[in-house]
């Protein structure tokens, strides 16, 4: 069992949270939740002991191994794949490499004998002698065929290294797992194949994400990171949502009759026990959400952007053919003969294994970047307002503040400083906020400015590659809302599953072999239908 006791953490200009006081069980899966910059990625970092807190201590059970994902994506890349996921189990790595050593001695002696008996036996009690058959059906699992675990890190390309590194921190069902973003870089099958191996997991899981439906289906527990607090809540990321939203319109109503809002709070808690999607955490959680009042949910301080896109004319007959498109990158051929057509009203996600080639053909169909072969043709009443995935060079200017970046692209009647403040207001940025240089913007910040931008166009086709990158969850549900509602058409990549699944109409998938247009699917029903695959395949 981890604790944390009385742990506090204030850096120099402010206090992040104090009297930190948890237990955490095994079983259970706790999503870590708060607002960009609350501290989650700093608790984590406690928690493993990389970041010594102000206050309090933190304590693991003896005997108990605790294992993390590793955020550096090169820091392995001397190393083997198979090795780099040994290396996940530090200990059992080290026993192995300590006697293959004495074994290797030219004038190995009694005293070696004596020493590699007990590595050998302690090597015995961890598993050992299955360890690269356990590490290779882990990788294969992952997507990493047995061919490239002896091949180096550094050879691998971006995704398959995500997957070795989370390979390494699963390895050996550590006792405490912690996991940061586990889900950034994933393919969509990689993702369903992990959601499904942590709700299965039996011993502690503590994880930071952004997505939504990976919290859903993995969490048991949510921890709050508000208010300079760690709170606890029993359920997954929706229930402790709705939950919140109550105790906010309790609050909030002072008129109204309190044991009527009390009883629509218990009949919500009652609804959530009974549709318990795990049958063996059913009656446990029950339990717990039986002993749960009104005083044990506090509303959220968090703030929500406001989004809307209002497009300034309706799309006529014709939306988007793109014949024969195709493309190279660095010797690579990374479209092959593309060929579709979008209609008017069509909410179309592009799904692919590859990040490079989706986000290739976002560039060619936004116009930055030029087809080796084939045409691209927009109607006539379109007009189109696009967000690359990486947004840096488009706050590069040092010259600019936000509100001077943002006067570029609004009209005239627009452009005074009030209309402009009131705007970037509805986006978070208050005050002297809006004369913040764009250069120092955090990647949040970023996203929020430029969706300001892509407001103030009006346009009538939005292109957004990826566009949940950095935005925290509740950023994230505004624009999920606001794409929703959006009454034009809209092309978009994103490795967000409820985003997908509650936005997209229309799914493009993009692989090896060209276009499969699924138009009449829903994102999930498309899911199923690749994990059957892959499970028949013996892939996953």
């Amino acid at each position: 069992m981890l604790t944390v006791s009385n742990v506090s953490m204030v850096f120099s200009d402010r206090k992040l949270y104090d009297d930190v006081n948890l237990k955490f069980t095994p079983g259970n899966c706790y999503g870590i939740i708060g607002a960009n910059g609350a501290g989650k990625s700093t608790f984590l970092r406690i928690l493993e002991g990389k970041l010594a807190p102000t206050t309090g201590t933190v304590s693991l059970d003896p005997n108990e191994r605790m294992s993390s994902l590793k955020q550096d994506h090169f820091a392995f890349d001397d190393q083997t794949v198979m090795n780099t996921v040994l290396q996940g189990w530090a200990r059992l790595y080290e026993v192995m490499t300590e006697k293959d050593a004495l074994y290797a001695k030219a004038d190995f002696n009694e005293e070696d004998g004596m020493k590699a008996g007990m590595l050998e036996g302690e090597f015995a009690e961890m598993d050992g002698y299955t360890a690269e058959s356990d590490a290779s059906q882990l990788l294969q699992s992952l997507g990493i065929p047995e061919s490239a675990h002896q091949t180096l890190m550094a050879e691998l390309p971006e995704g398959d290294k995500v997957k070795v590194l989370l390979a390494q921190a699963l390895f050996g069902k550590p006792d405490v797992l912690l996991l940061d973003e586990p889900t950034n870089g994933l393919d969509p099958q990689t993702i369903a194949w992990l959601e499904d191996f942590l709700a299965d997991y039996e011993n502690t899981v503590l994880v930071v994400s952004h997505d939504r439906h990976f919290l859903n289906q993995v969490c048991t527990m949510m921890c709050d990171v508000d208010f300079g607090k760690i709170q606890l809540f029993v359920g997954n990321y929706d229930f402790w949502l709705e939950s919140s939203k109550l105790a906010q319109q309790l609050r909030s109503q002072a008129n109204a009759k309190k044991e009527e809002q009390i009883k629509q709070l218990q009949e919500f808690i009652a609804r959530f026990s009974a549709n318990a999607s795990k049958s063996k955490q059913a009656t446990s959680r029950k339990k717990q959400l039986d002993k749960i009042t009104l005083d044990d949910i506090k509303p959220s301080s968090r703030k929500y952007p406001f989004i809307k896109f209002d497009p300034e004319r309706e799309i006529g007959n014709d939306l988007l053919r793109v014949s024969g498109v195709s493309k190279t990158i660095d010797g690579v051929k990374v479209l092959d003969n593309v060929n579709f057509i979008l209609r008017p009203g069509d909410k179309t996600a592009f799904i692919s294994r590859s990040d490079v080639t989706t986000s290739v053909l976002m560039q060619i169909l936004a116009g930055t970047m030029a087809p080796d072969e084939g045409t691209i043709t927009w109607g006539v009443t379109t007009t189109q307002a696009a967000m690359p995935k990486d947004l840096t060079p488009e706050f590069s200017d040092p010259s600019l503040n936000i509100l001077e970046w943002l006067r570029q692209f609004a009209s005239k009647e627009e452009s005074d400083n009030t209309f402009l403040r009131g705007f970037l207001g509805r986006m978070l940025f208050s005050g002297d906020e809006v004369l913040k240089q764009v250069t120092v913007l955090s990647g949040g910040e970023k996203v929020r400015s430029y969706l300001a931008k892509m407001m103030l166009s009006k346009a009538n086709v939005l292109l957004l590659d990826d566009p949940t990158n950095h935005l925290d969850l509740e950023s994230i549900t505004s624009l999920n809302d606001a794409l929703i509602d959006f009454k034009g058409s809209l092309l978009f990549t994103s490795h967000d599953h409820q985003f997908i699944q509650t936005i997209a109409n229309h799914i493009v998938e993009v692989g090896p072999k060209g276009i499969v247009d699924r138009a009449d699917i829903t994102y999930d029903e498309f899911m199923a239908h690749e994990v059957a695959q892959a499970q028949v395949a013996g892939i996953y």
